[in-house]
């Protein structure tokens, strides 16, 4: 799914914009995805352990909406010619029947938000699982790394942020059934030539290996790239003598990657595309 509708972020809009000024000629791409799959991953929702029924129906609906052809219709609305929808969040009351979704609204197209709306893949499919349920959306914006302890404190019933399934968030929530295979891929600025004949994650790898700590690679915090940069043994990823650089969203490594304090970003392919396509937008 490499074509994408490139929607605006808040975030790469107020950044961008102080960092950039028209130039009244023709417009020059400031950053690039270099086009090769770092790793391999599945996306997952997160469910309150103490709510067993809930994955259960979380599940069912994953397979509703797989076979009927609800989810390509939203893919379609962020990777083809469709239109994203709104969602709205209803104000938390313990008094009423409400799903409670944790999320990071900074990760589009999964969650992003415009003025008060979140709109996104996980965001939709939210929307229609608490439709599903008969119940009322309430979700709740937060660091990403808080996402999986909120719902495994039970202050959530439900994750929906482009989770990677792994291990250490199990102590926090069951995982559902996959719905997204995902990847991480590198940025770099449009002029850096040093990835362009790399032809796959091996030859990305080797060049990264040749780094100290003088190159400094951003990553969101939390993210399975922040793994890939530093290393994880569950991942059995080596990690890289470089220096890591966290933010909290996608968007402000990519800032600070044009601003020439940081070398380059990882990040989650679909973000990195939608990241990088805005800033060039706005060149």
């Amino acid at each position: 799914m490499k074509k994408f509708l490139a929607i605006a972020l808040a975030a790469v809009l107020l950044f961008a914009l102080a960092a950039c000024g028209g130039n009244g000629g023709e417009k020059a791409d400031v950053v690039k995805v270099i086009d090769i799959n770092l790793t391999e991953e599945e996306y997952a929702f997160g469910v309150d352990k103490a709510q067993p029924e809930l994955l259960e129906k979380t599940n069912a609906f994953i397979d509703k909406i797989m076979k009927d052809g609800t989810f390509d219709e939203i893919c379609n609305h962020y990777f083809g010619d469709g239109q994203p929808v709104a969602v709205k969040s209803a104000v938390e009351d313990a008094t009423k029947d409400q799903l409670i979704v944790a999320t990071n609204a900074a990760f589009a197209p999964f969650e992003y938000m415009e003025g008060d709306s979140y709109y996104g893949i996980d965001m939709e499919i939210a929307a229609l699982l608490a439709e599903e349920l008969g119940k009322e959306l309430v979700i709740n914006n937060m660091k990403f790394e808080s996402v999986c302890l909120s719902v495994g404190q039970h202050k959530c019933d439900i994750a929906m942020a482009g989770l990677t399934v792994k291990e250490e968030r199990m102590e926090h929530v069951n995982f559902s059934k996959s719905y997204y295979t995902a990847s991480q891929k590198l940025i770099a600025l449009a002029d850096d030539t040093t990835f362009d004949a790399c032809a796959d994650a091996a030859a990305v790898e080797e060049i990264l290996k040749g780094y100290d700590a003088t190159t400094k690679i951003g990553y969101q915090n939390g993210t399975t790239a922040q793994f890939y940069v530093l290393g994880d043994a569950e991942w059995e990823f080596d990690g890289f003598a470089t220096e890591g650089k966290g933010y909290d969203n996608g968007a402000l490594a990519v800032q600070d990657l044009i601003n020439g304090n940081i070398n380059y970003v990882i990040i989650d392919a679909a973000p990195a595309d939608m990241i990088t396509a805005n800033f060039n937008a706005l060149s």
